[in-house]
């Protein structure tokens, strides 16, 4: 039978081999993956890169649990993180609608729905969708300067995680914003954000109404975080279920 040390080992093997072999090649375990991963934890904890942490089922993850040390953000500093998350959802709003617009100017709808190309598929892109990418940049700066300097072993910055969905083996891929996570352990999610910069009125009073970011908050809670997702909004702040 494996031993708990072995089942850990194994663990932090699959979540290694990301950076060894590319970010899809998870599958293999090794002793040399397993030790190299632990000498350096930085490799599977850099924020922003393409390291896809595999899904293990509950069972496996808490007899990995048991045997090791699992250092969680207390409840204070999840509350600092936080203020100063939607600091920085504050601060990309304002800095990209007064280099795109001018002092103290933001878009209307008309301007919201603008049509400024096209995808690979032929389908418009608009406006909305174009100034929502320039404050995630500017938002991710932000998180880097104000957040990543005080807890570098707690926050991930766009990790991807791969969940199995079914018996038929189907995977759902989930990129969240933000991870608050075990200190050097991003599979150990405590909670998980979103940014979302609405453009239109509509939604600037209603974030949670697009169908879309109440689909993408469901997905969010198959990570089993401590905390129920949220998003981070300008207007706001933080908002979850």
């Amino acid at each position: 039978m494996m031993t708990e040390g072995r089942l850990l080992c194994g663990l932090v093997a699959l979540l290694c081999l990301s950076c060894a072999s590319g970010p899809r090649q998870y599958a293999q375990t090794t002793d040399s993956a397993t030790s190299g991963c632990l000498r350096n934890p930085a490799c599977y904890t850099q924020p922003g890169d393409e390291a896809f942490l595999p899904w293990v089922d509950k069972a496996a993850r808490a007899a990995a649990s048991a045997g090791a040390t699992m250092k969680l953000l207390e409840a204070a500093d999840v509350a600092r993180i936080e203020h100063l998350l939607v600091e920085c959802a504050k601060e990309a709003n304002h800095l990209v609608n007064e280099r795109e617009y001018g002092e103290g100017k933001s878009p209307d709808d008309a301007e919201c729905m603008r049509v400024v190309g096209y995808d690979k598929n032929g389908d418009p892109i608009r406006r909305q969708a174009e100034l929502g990418t320039m404050k995630h940049d500017v938002a991710f700066a932000c998180v880097r300067r104000e957040i990543l300097r005080l807890f570098p072993n707690n926050v991930s910055i766009e990790p991807s995680y791969v969940i199995r969905t079914g018996k038929a083996g189907n995977q759902d891929i989930l990129k969240p914003d933000i991870v608050l996570h075990a200190s050097g352990r991003p599979d150990q999610a405590q909670c998980i954000y979103d940014f979302k910069f609405p453009c239109l009125k509509a939604r600037k009073s209603n974030p949670r109404s697009v169908p879309e970011t109440q689909a993408q908050m469901t997905r969010y809670a198959n990570l089993d975080g401590q905390c129920n997702p949220a998003i981070i909004t300008p207007q706001f702040g933080i908002i979850r279920d």
